[in-house]
């Protein structure tokens, strides 16, 4: 019976990434009927479950923190290519998209997906334990990242609006791509152990118990399947957006709305991974999901739209308002309490979730 259901997955895992990525190619820039809408929604669904078992075969062959870091990158780049092409297609409205984007996965994995992963690591097994020394460095990874792009446009003066002239633009990018690089050194090579899961005793777990690795081919199959996957996620996502623009406009909702509800269905394979991992009491790798993924997010979009900026016409404005840099500033006051002690109870993560509401709550009702 074990045998058979583990067959059953396997087969299904590896025909949805393949029918998505088909299904995408015969949808694309196309005017979809409603039946096609629902057929559409339903592979994405299946793609995002489908991208977090394929995740985690990878993470269980490599170990952590290098398949948290897979996950998280494969997700970033792909989401770094359809803002690009976005912003080619989309002319002076696509201004703020790529500011909203970024803004949008920082609230939604700093607060959504920390607060998730820590409320159910704590109801299940009494308190959340996580590494502090690797989460804060993270952390101030993160909030600098996020300061230099998202904040400091605000605030000069050289352009007009909250924008960067071309030589602060060209800073942002490189000092992006230099954080994000030290992060991996440290992330994979000097420091690992501060990344990897610990015990309540705060030993640092460094495998699976009772529980076989798979085979580089299975290993290397699933790093395959997971990128058609996250195509078929990011690309199908795309593909029902205008349905959600047009029942935003009819729900009378802020526009931003449409890029929130994008932004959720493009994490939701990092956000049902983590919360799985924090069930099975490994915080650490959670917390490397999340704040991975705003790291990454940031430190790959922000070169992107600054070279592509080169060959486009509008205007590229990266600075917040002044709600965004309230709730950016709380989150990272939050986040920092809660990472100091190493634990965490389900205070915390209700306080993270609410932050994550509030956003939420702001964008639809700014």
């Amino acid at each position: 019976m074990v045998t058979g259901s583990r067959a059953l997955r396997t087969q299904w895992t590896t025909v949805v990434p393949l029918a998505g990525v088909v299904l995408l190619v015969l949808t694309w820039g196309r005017d979809l009927p409603g039946p096609v809408i629902a057929l559409l929604t339903v592979v994405l669904a299946a793609s995002v479950l489908a991208a977090v078992h394929h995740a985690e075969v990878i993470a269980h062959r490599v170990g952590e923190p290098f398949g948290s870091l897979v996950l998280a990158v494969a997700v970033t780049v792909i989401e770094v290519a359809l803002i690009v092409t976005l912003m080619v297609d989309g002319g002076d409205k696509s201004a703020t998209l790529a500011r909203d984007t970024v803004f949008a996965a920082v609230m939604i994995t700093c607060n959504g997906v920390v607060g998730l992963s820590l409320l159910a690591a704590s109801l299940r097994h009494g308190i959340a334990v996580f590494n502090p020394e690797g989460t804060g460095a993270a952390l101030a990874t993160v909030t600098t990242l996020a300061t230099l792009s998202l904040v400091l446009p605000t605030f000069t003066t050289s352009a007009p609006g909250p924008e960067f002239s071309t030589v602060q633009l060209t800073f942002a990018a490189l000092s992006s791509l230099v954080l994000y690089g030290l992060f991996i050194a440290t992330l994979t090579v000097r420091h690992r152990d501060y990344f990897q899961p610990i015990t309540r005793q705060g030993e640092v777990i460094t495998a699976e118990e009772h529980a076989h690795a798979p085979t580089p081919r299975a290993a290397l199959l699933s790093l395959g399947l997971l990128g058609l996957a996250l195509v078929g996620v990011v690309g199908l996502a795309k593909g029902v957006s205008p349905t959600i623009e047009d029942g935003v406009q009819a729900a009378g909702l802020h526009q931003a709305v449409v890029g929130v509800v994008i932004a959720l269905l493009v994490l939701l394979p990092e956000t049902i991974a983590a919360v799985r991992s924090a069930r099975r009491d490994r915080v650490q790798t959670s917390l490397n999901l999340a704040l991975g993924s705003a790291m990454a997010s940031i430190g790959l979009t922000i070169p992107a739209v600054a070279l592509a900026s080169v060959w486009l016409t509008g205007p590229l404005v990266l600075g917040l308002s002044s709600i965004h840099l309230v709730l950016l500033a709380l989150t990272v006051v939050v986040a920092s309490l809660t990472v100091v002690p190493g634990r965490a109870t389900p205070l915390q993560g209700g306080v993270h979730l609410v932050l994550f509401a509030a956003y939420l709550e702001l964008a639809v009702n700014p």
